[in-house]
């Protein structure tokens, strides 16, 4: 496979020997994105003067001797990382000159690890969709269908690995902004465990960046290989040095077991909210057919496993409230007459999203709690099992819609159209508790589109489903590169 396609590891290995130098691969990718993302558009804010002196800065620091985890790696970072001297808009034309004075706290550990940052990658507005598009950057393409969407919010990153503009990149996740563009551009993901991860300089514009703790949202790695995954949580892992950080430091325990045979494994293709799509089953089959041959337990059934339905629930209710808490009062207004509109039986999740609109503070609260009741739940079940295989969303990437209302989207999965953000339960079953999760690429849909999978893993114990990744990376194969658009 040529350089721009190389793991992250690969090309440490290279450099060490000297076959080739960081100068090199950085020229190399910049040449592979002018070339290629005019199609794409997944590079929206390049950086190239910079990339190049910092690789020419690795290359004399490797040549001392030095060998930092990253040192001359070329990577990129999803926009709405704080960059020092470039722009962080989340797509709000707005703030189109938002420019930090200063690096976001894993732009700062990228950069102390040694990669070389080649620019920002493309976002929805305001981090908001499963698409990735916005009036300052426009619309980014699936690399293996343009029609399509990469994803979102973190698409940019996605489509971008899947083209080889750079080893690896940098995103986040709220409600599988790291899974779904990894699922439909056919690249890894890792959604850390809540907490894992400093999030500072990874604020909406024009908030300061301040060392916060958010109640769902993690930051998290992108990569082609499981292990490059791993390697790049290494450098991310870690409380902000403002605040826990000068108490405490991250060991994270190691993984459960290291043979694929040894692992405990639920796996779960049906929800009870929405479809699953006939191409997403089948990944999620070729899984769990991968683990029983190799001699893992595999269960498609467990009297632990928490309600699913109230988990889609609690997630939405947390998510949409958190969401909305900066809404103008005359909207309140407005939210309040639709929700008194609502039939008092309406459970769907359209109305959920709806009453959560308005949540009071002891309306989170009561929600909270429960979310702590299936943490619990969780704990007793990952005490049967090591890990949990289920769908990221249930189709592969769908065409672009840009439906100004996204409550007026549908989804079509296998011909039964849902709400468009009926789609997101599946990644709500780990973020809603704060569970790691690892996407990993698991097939092609019968239109040759990339179908991935997560696997859930215990919290705090993120090398648990990243080894088992891993393993199944070797088992089943991995990235592939598309066939068009790059």
């Amino acid at each position: 496979m040529e350089d721009s396609f190389q793991s992250a590891e690969e090309l440490a290995a290279a450099m060490r020997a000297g076959e080739v130098s960081s100068a090199e691969l950085t020229d190399a990718a910049i040449a592979r994105i002018e070339r290629d993302d005019k199609a794409v558009n997944a590079i929206c804010v390049p950086d190239f003067d910079r990339a190049r002196a910092a690789a020419r800065d690795a290359d004399r620091a490797r040549a001392r001797g030095e060998d930092r985890p990253l040192l001359g790696i070329p990577v990129t970072v999803k926009e709405s990382y704080d960059v020092a001297g470039l722009p962080t808009t989340w797509g709000m034309p707005a703030y189109r000159d938002h420019v930090p004075a200063e690096d976001a706290v894993q732009v700062a550990r990228l950069k102390a690890a040694g990669a070389v940052v080649l620019g920002k990658t493309n976002v929805p507005l305001g981090l908001q969709d499963i698409q990735s598009f916005n009036d300052i950057y426009g619309t980014t393409g699936n690399p293996w269908d343009l029609a399509r969407t990469p994803g979102g919010s973190s698409g940019g990153s996605a489509a971008a690995l899947a083209c080889g503009f750079g080893a690896l990149s940098i995103g986040s996740d709220l409600a599988g902004s790291l899974r779904t563009p990894a699922h439909f551009c056919g690249v890894h993901a890792h959604k850390p465990t809540l907490g894992l991860a400093a999030t500072r300089g990874m604020a909406a514009p024009p908030a300061p960046p301040l060392p916060i703790e958010p109640d769902l949202a993690v930051v998290g790695p992108m990569a082609r290989t499981a292990r490059d995954l791993t390697l790049l949580l290494d450098v991310m892992a870690g409380p902000d040095p403002l605040t826990l950080g000068k108490a405490y430091e991250v060991r994270l325990p190691p993984a459960r077991h290291e043979r694929l045979g040894d692992f405990r494994v639920l796996v779960l293709d049906e929800h009870p909210l929405i479809a699953t799509g006939a191409a997403v089953r089948a990944g999620v089959n070729r899984v769990a057919g991968a683990l029983a041959e190799a001699g893992a337990r595999v269960e498609r059934h467990s009297a632990l496993l928490p309600d699913l339905a109230e988990a889609a629930t609690l997630y939405m209710q947390l998510l949409i409230s958190g969401a909305v808490a900066r809404f103008p009062v005359e909207a309140h207004e407005q939210l309040r007459a639709r929700v008194a509109g609502l039939d008092a039986d309406d459970r769907s999740l359209d109305a959920v999203r709806l009453r959560a609109m308005l949540f009071s503070h002891r309306d989170w609260m009561e929600a909270n709690q429960r979310r702590e009741v299936h943490r619990h739940g969780w704990r007793r079940l990952f005490a049967e099992f090591d890990a949990v295989v289920c769908p990221i969303t249930p189709t592969p990437a769908f065409p672009h819609d840009h439906h100004p209302n996204p409550m007026e989207r549908r989804i079509d999965i296998d011909g039964v159209t849902f709400a468009y953000f009926d789609q997101l339960v599946w990644a709500g079953l780990a973020t809603m508790p704060g569970l790691p999760a690892t996407a990993v690429p698991a097939g092609r849909s019968p239109e040759g589109l990339p179908v991935g999978v997560q696997l859930i893993g215990p919290m705090f114990e993120d090398r648990t489903p990243l080894r088992l990744a891993e393993l199944l990376e070797q088992r089943i194969g991995g990235f592939q590169a598309p066939h068009q658009g790059c």
